[in-house]
């Protein structure tokens, strides 16, 4: 039974929503596991080093979004690509592209690692950090940086398992490395009292175990595609892919990261306390949230299999079948979080003003993740497709356009003697209101159909490359034939 849930899972045949909800679970188990890193750093860090700790952890996350949404851009366009190569049986191509992944992958860690240690403070200074927490937040920054291979690489070769079918891998090995950054948080934080430093130090061993794993296990599926793993290669072509296919999701997440910096500085202007408040909201949120991006990225492999097989009706089925069970799921969560939400921000803090507000806040984003279930689902759709730059468009209107004006000014229209920086409230407020407006315009771009087209015009590229392949093909055997023919002639001569 271990064995077969571990195969790669055909999303060409079968009930739609039973195979995207089979291919969906292990994905939503992987996302809690990887919750469970941030997560567990923050309750550790809480409870050992107290509530300032725990504000820099959290005044971090803005800056470290800048460098993981280069890897999503990067995992997107090859969970894509591969998806659509498994659906066409496309062998050859589909061992290049991973190839290709490995190499670009190992170009931007090189980067990561030469400019992150210039860039972590002057970035933290421009967002206003208090003093206080500036040296344990660069502290956490610069080591989750210098070693971020192993963040970098599990999330490419993650989103490479995912274009194969396999979401069940990952999250084994998820497992694994998250039960390994408990136990070295543990040890690093609460017995050796490195506090930020220590989390980030746990947080890299582990992400590197869980990369080596994905490896390992890529080197065992080589039946599906040729790969060298000694000496892999970047062919042009599937960069330009890759690049086309994600970029609009890595530009789309920068933007959004750029927007959270912004916003991360009214929130910085609210001290300690609530940048504290931020955090314990942002990881139970992190739990709310993992069903639907866990949907999304399932209807996005799904979009991507089918389309590549020319079953369009079934992508259209799958779409509404998958929409309505993510919104149902997200109902039961969001629930279950406003009946027992105090008890969960307990766990970060023995600060009764500290859950207080925490649990204000949360009541404030609650209806957002049904709105949100829509939004990753049909965004999912649209990138299988390849249209990629739908999504990017509505999240940089509703993140940049909306939320970023929204909250500064109902921060103004709030401010008063005792609140000279206005309502804090204005940060969630800004966040819900973007989330149901996204909702709305998602839904009126996917009626449309734009990403229908763009799946017809991927699928002529690829036709045109096999053909072109083809032509070759004919062109070598028939110099081939004359070489042979030439041979004989000769030899009769001779």
């Amino acid at each position: 039974m271990l064995q077969k849930l571990k195969e790669p899972i055909d999303l060409t045949v079968g009930n739609p929503i039973h195979k995207i909800v089979l291919f969906m679970i292990p994905m939503l188990f992987g996302n809690l596991a990887q919750q469970l890193y941030s997560t567990v750093d923050s309750i550790i860090v809480g409870k050992f080093s107290g509530d300032n700790a725990l504000a820099a952890v959290g005044s971090s996350g803005a800056i470290l979004n800048l460098f993981v949404v280069v890897l999503m851009g990067i995992s997107v366009g090859a969970s894509i690509m591969v998806s659509q190569y498994v659906g066409s049986k496309d062998k050859k191509n589909l061992g290049a592209a991973i190839e290709c992944c490995i190499v670009l992958t190992a170009l931007t860690c090189v980067i990561m690692m030469v400019t992150a240690p210039l860039a972590v403070k002057p970035l933290l200074s421009l967002l206003g950090t208090p003093e206080s927490i500036i040296e344990q937040a660069y502290d956490y920054l610069l080591i989750t940086f210098v070693g971020g291979w192993g963040l970098a690489y599990f999330y490419i070769l993650m989103g490479v398992l995912r274009g194969l079918g396999d979401a069940i891998s990952p999250l084994f090995y998820l497992c694994i490395s998250t039960v390994i950054n408990i136990i070295l948080d543990i040890v690093f934080v609460a017995y050796f009292k490195w506090d930020t430093a220590g989390v980030a130090l746990a947080t890299v061993i582990a992400q590197s175990i869980s990369a080596l794993l994905c490896l390992r296990k890529l080197f065992k599926m080589q039946d599906l595609f040729t790969i060298s793993f000694k000496k892999p290669k970047m062919q042009l072509s599937h960069m330009k892919t890759i690049f086309r296919l994600g970029l609009p999701s890595g530009l789309n997440q920068l933007i959004l990261s750029s927007a959270l910096i912004m916003v991360q500085s009214l929130t910085n202007s609210y001290g300690e306390l609530f940048i504290a408040a931020n955090v314990i909201v942002m990881r139970i949120d992190g739990f709310a949230m993992m069903p639907n991006f866990s949907f999304g990225t399932a209807m996005s492999t799904f979009a991507g299999q089918n389309i590549g097989a020319r079953q369009y009706d079934r992508v259209e089925k799958g779409a509404r079948d998958g929409t309505i069970f993510a919104v149902a799921t997200a109902t039961v969560i969001t629930s279950i979080l406003l009946l027992f939400g105090r008890n969960l921000m307990s766990i970060f803090t023995d600060t009764p003003e500290l859950v207080d507000l925490s649990m204000q806040m949360l009541q404030i984003l609650a209806v957002g993740y049904m709105a949100m279930a829509v939004t990753q689902c049909l965004f999912g759709v649209m990138r299988g497709s390849g249209d990629t730059l739908t999504p990017m468009w509505i999240s940089i209107f509703i993140s940049v356009v909306v939320r970023v004006p929204v909250a500064y000014t109902l921060a103004y229209l709030t401010r008063t003697p005792e609140l000279p920086n206005g309502r804090c409230e204005s940060v969630f407020i800004s966040l819900l209101a973007s989330w149901i407006l996204g909702a709305v315009i998602t839904t009126i771009f996917y009626k449309k159909g734009n990403w229908k087209t763009k799946a017809l015009e991927r699928l002529e590229e690829n036709t045109e490359t096999t053909n072109n392949d083809i032509t070759n093909n004919d062109e070598a055997t028939d110099i081939a034939n004359n070489d042979i023919t030439s041979t004989n002639e000769a030899a009769e001569k001779f």
